[in-house]
């Protein structure tokens, strides 16, 4: 098998929750021109379904949208029983799907903390917990989560979201031990600042996008295509024996 042959997804399927926009989409659109069958969420079915219905008439892969409220344990087991028994099987999971609510901690709201946690943490486990049997079946199962450049270095007026994030990482690495018998890889992609929905208050604010650049080596933030070699990577035979990983994609900020 040469190489780039490795990197060839053919005969897998993938689920991406949050998959309809930003990063999520990037990731799905990604996964499918590798060759893999993809699934996505979303809150809203009409959303999920849009997008797949876009990444599928460009790959010419299957693609169908689901909606999954990702918090919800009854709803994330009954959606990856459907992509099952739609695609027939599930060798790759990705757990994008996020919030983030930013400000000082005593104006945040014990309920903003809660709920940022619920989804980034709590929904992360639960999709991890239903795809289990499947991707233990796989014989080669992926879990790629996404946590951030703030599981591992943090910024002011992020407790809720920083403290999700590192939680994140630390469920990976966890997993990643428990499941490394089964033959599953557990890795977690950290991304930095990019283009993405979530940081649209960040981007409309020339002095805050400017303390941003200035902490990024190469001096811009990602676009949002940059995240797609990453995921298809891990997702691959390339990735073989990397799990329990936090790989940054964040133009060199962690490396200051």
């Amino acid at each position: 098998m040469g190489v780039l042959d490795r990197f060839r997804l053919e005969g897998r399927v993938a689920l991406v929750t949050g998959g309809n926009r930003g990063l999520g989409r990037e990731m799905a659109q990604a996964l499918a021109e590798a060759g893999a069958d993809v699934a996505l969420t979303s809150q809203v079915a009409s959303r999920a379904e849009e997008a797949a219905a876009a990444i599928a008439q460009t790959t010419g892969r299957q693609v169908r949208g689901y909606a999954c409220q990702i918090t919800e344990a009854e709803q994330v087991t009954a959606t990856v029983a459907r992509v099952v028994q739609e695609l027939g099987r599930l060798d790759i999971l990705v757990n994008n799907a996020g919030i983030n609510l930013r400000g000082a901690i005593e104006t945040l709201d014990p309920t903003a903390f809660r709920r940022v946690m619920e989804v980034n943490v709590t929904g992360v486990w639960l999709m991890c917990r239903a795809a289990g049997p499947h991707l233990k079946a796989s014989g080669r199962g992926r879990v790629i989560n996404v946590g951030s450049i703030l599981s591992v270095v943090a910024l002011p007026e992020r407790t809720p979201y920083a403290s999700s994030k590192g939680a994140v990482l630390q469920l990976t690495r966890a997993l990643a031990l428990e499941w490394a018998p089964h033959r599953i890889t557990v890795n977690a992609i950290l991304p930095g600042p990019f283009a993405t929905e979530m940081n649209r208050a960040l981007l409309e604010d020339p002095e805050a996008y400017a303390r941003f650049v200035a902490q990024i080596p190469l001096g811009r933030w990602g676009h949002l295509e940059e995240i797609r070699g990453v995921v298809v990577f891990l997702a691959s035979d390339a990735a073989s024996f990397i799990t329990g990983a936090g790989i940054p994609i964040d133009g060199g900020w962690t490396a200051r």
